[in-house]
């Protein structure tokens, strides 16, 4: 089984990484650590979806010159994928929307294929019943319908300094055993 979780933070340190840390100790416990990848959105050269669907008729590879084609190839391959963001103006962050978008390119090999199931955390500095959670939620279930995959669960944090998060036991322990629902 293969396991991608995507960190959408620009933050080498902050609360969504430790977030998707926390998600990949309790996988790697179950798992071979060969078995799951974590990949840094902003670490990689991704340009923006220009709608030109020049993807569409050259086999679903985008015309721009970045590394979107092996990002979208990397997600294709994975069983379960953990979308990890923080919540920036009540939406995911620019880093991990410019990635979503890029699965565009390959929108009918997504769907052909078996169900995906997939985890998300978002992570805010507002309270968990402000509805920015919910909004990206239902961004990303609505992602999922279009793609045929699984939401398995969504889970909206509220931290805003970094190691914030480590000061929620509950949160912690809960991110630990994510991958209970994920199998």
């Amino acid at each position: 089984m293969k396991v991608l979780l995507l960190n959408g933070s620009p933050r080498m340190k902050g609360n969504t990484r430790m977030a998707l840390s926390l998600v990949q100790e309790g996988i790697e416990r179950e798992l071979h650590p060969e078995e799951v990848e974590f990949y840094d959105v902003s670490r990689h050269k991704l340009s923006a979806c220009l709608a030109c669907d020049a993807c569409k008729n050259n086999g679903g590879n985008c015309v721009q010159p970045d590394e979107s084609a092996d990002l979208v190839q990397k997600i294709y391959e994975a069983d379960v994928v953990v979308f990890g963001t923080p919540v920036y103006w009540w939406g995911m962050s620019a880093q991990l929307k410019m990635a979503v978008d890029k699965l565009y390119s390959r929108t009918a090999l997504f769907q052909a294929q078996e169900a995906k199931k997939v985890g998300l955390i978002a992570v805010g500095a507002a309270e968990i019943d402000d509805p920015e959670y919910r909004l990206i939620e239902e961004q990303m279930q609505c992602i999922c319908n279009h793609l045929g995959w699984k939401l398995a669960f969504s889970y909206g944090i509220s931290a805003w300094n970094p190691g914030d998060l480590e000061q929620k036991k509950e949160a912690v322990e809960v991110l630990k055993e994510a991958w209970g629902t994920l199998e």
